[in-house]
């Protein structure tokens, strides 16, 4: 493989693994990337920015670092500083500044608007060893995946993502966003405009705020999943971009 051929890393968000993104790795696999979607513990952005951190600096060569939802709070501050992440790539994500939470940034309109205040209406809500005081794990609930998170999969797609999705601490949604990595590497970012989750107003306003280029799709929160043709443009845009940028 040339060496200015940059490899995709795919960090999933909250209440999903890595399998959220096999439409996408299909695709950019039969074009010949190698592409990675190591997990994201969804322990706290301090913590699983410091865990995808130290992953992507066991790669080497150029890399085009993509994330969906929460992912984007991760890779804004897992990517700060690392020289060979030469893009970003934000699919229905937040896409913070210094000092703002997961919380603050989900949109007045969101399905999560309630969930500081009335938590068990989202999530089921269960314990885990070391919890922070005051943390639990929060799983979506069947009806918040098929009405707010999926809403454009098939009933089928929706029970697998409440089957096998991975909880988040609920304490890490609100911990504050480091230094931006947005700041210093080029970034596209990709926005559902059926978005109930993030919602579409706050993502636009979050992409202008960061100066990144801006692909809309109609889609809920999954576009990568509903979309992944849509996602795969995006990313193969920000590879050539990078694969320019890069001495031959």
């Amino acid at each position: 493989m040339h060496h200015d051929i940059p490899t995709i890393v795919l960090v999933h968000g909250a209440w999903a693994d890595a399998s959220s993104w096999t439409g996408v790795i299909q695709r950019l696999d039969r074009k010949g990337f190698t592409v990675t979607a190591p997990p994201n513990n969804l322990r706290g952005l301090g913590a699983d920015a410091a865990y995808v951190r130290a992953y992507l600096e066991t790669l080497t060569g150029p890399i085009v670092l993509v994330a969906h939802s929460y992912g984007g709070m991760v890779i804004t501050n897992a990517a700060k500083g690392l020289p060979n992440v030469k893009a970003l790539v934000y699919v229905d994500a937040f896409i913070p500044d210094e000092g703002q939470p997961a919380v603050a940034l989900t949109g007045a309109e969101s399905a999560l608007a309630d969930a500081a205040t009335n938590p068990p209406s989202l999530f089921k809500l269960a314990p885990y060893p070391g919890a922070p005081e005051g943390s639990v794990d929060t799983y979506l609930l069947a009806a918040t995946v098929a009405g707010s998170f999926a809403q454009d999969l098939t009933p089928d797609e929706q029970a697998i993502i409440t089957a096998t999705q991975r909880p988040a601490a609920l304490a890490g949604l609100g911990e504050p966003s480091g230094p931006p990595a947005w700041k210093d590497i080029p970034a596209w970012a990709i926005i559902g405009t059926q978005d109930r989750i993030i919602t579409p107003e706050s993502q636009r306003e979050m992409a202008k705020h960061a100066n990144v280029q801006v692909t809309e799709v109609d889609a809920s929160h999954v576009s990568m999943v509903s979309h992944p043709d849509a996602i795969v443009a995006v990313i193969l845009t920000a590879a050539a971009h990078v694969r320019e940028a890069v001495p031959a």
